[in-house]
């Protein structure tokens, strides 16, 4: 299965809907995907990993490494995210206290807008 990133940009966020496997295969296209967009300036980001059919351990580490990359340059990464089977490596690794998780965009906008970042 492969990885399809489309990117949209709304009320100052980069969205980019994964769809595909994230895996350790697939990972290294996300992590470009992301990295592309920071160096072009583009700071704020929302993930929507509701397409998501497969989400490994090098999965995490790519949204990990992108979260920081984001914060380095007082950016955001935000997640969207109603499956529980992409969720549940969030919970058992504890990151889902690191990741700001929403059901919707509207909501990480939204949620973004009120924290101010």
């Amino acid at each position: 299965m492969e990885l399809s990133l489309p990117t949209r940009y709304e009320d100052g966020f980069a969205i980019i809907e994964v769809v595909g496997e994230v895996d350790v295969y697939s990972a290294p296209e996300l992590r470009k995907c992301i990295s592309d967009l920071v160096d072009e300036g583009y700071i704020h980001l929302i993930l929507d990993l509701n397409g998501i059919r497969f989400f490994d351990s090098t999965g995490l580490g790519v949204l990990a490494g992108g979260l920081k990359r984001v914060r380095s340059r007082r950016g955001s990464l935000r997640l969207v995210c109603t499956s529980e089977r992409v969720l549940r490596p969030f919970r058992i690794t504890g990151l889902h206290k690191v990741f700001a998780i929403h059901a919707s965009t509207e909501e990480a906008i939204r949620a973004a807008g009120r924290k101010g970042s």
